[in-house]
């Protein structure tokens, strides 16, 4: 944060939302984005004393797939609950973080866009180097099967023919969302 005599509008903003365990996930999925998240969950876990509620408000539809999973990793070792709070969009990668927020502490807007869909990375290469990636396009479907599973209570076979093996996009409501167990409740 610049020294307080030169702060905008928008730096204050940015300090009051940090002041109150507040980060907002917006725009595609990057290494940028998914840093700043990163280093405040870990910033708020320097104080692990008293046990308190990160709130991630996430609108975004989607991005790099390994981001995702790092910044799931750190949610999902914090030693705060981390609250997530879906709006606007709720797609692809942002989907699979807004599930992994703590069970109970999950919140869909209304009026959010919400979408899933099966996660791989782009092929575009030699038939070997082909053959490695589908496997791990393979490992990746499985790491967000698990995502899901853990966010839903579903078994397996649930996960997989409700979210997984559909080979189209998957748009959902907020109520369907807080239906099938990966939303907790609706704004």
């Amino acid at each position: 944060m610049p020294k307080y005599d030169s702060w905008n509008s928008s730096d204050a903003v940015d300090r009051s939302l940090l002041d109150n365990d507040i980060h907002y996930l917006s725009g595609e999925i990057t290494n940028e984005n998914v840093s700043e998240a990163i280093k405040w969950i870990l910033s708020a876990n320097l104080t692990k004393k008293p046990k308190r509620t990160l709130e991630l408000y996430i609108n975004t539809t989607g991005g790099d797939l390994y981001e995702m999973f790092a910044l799931i990793d750190v949610m999902k070792n914090s030693y705060h609950n981390i609250s997530t709070v879906g709006i606007g969009a709720v797609m692809s990668a942002g989907f699979l973080i807004f599930a992994s927020g703590t069970k109970g502490y999950r919140w869909i807007g209304k009026n959010a866009g919400i979408m899933n869909h099966q996660h791989s990375d782009n092929m575009d290469a030699k038939m070997h180097d082909m053959k490695a990636q589908m496997k791990e396009n393979a490992n990746c479907e499985q790491r967000c099967m698990q995502i899901l599973r853990e966010a839903t209570g579903m078994t397996v076979q649930e996960v997989n023919s409700k979210f997984i093996k559909n080979p189209s996009d998957q748009y959902y409501t907020a109520k369907q969302l807080v239906d099938l167990g990966i939303a907790d409740d609706i704004l």
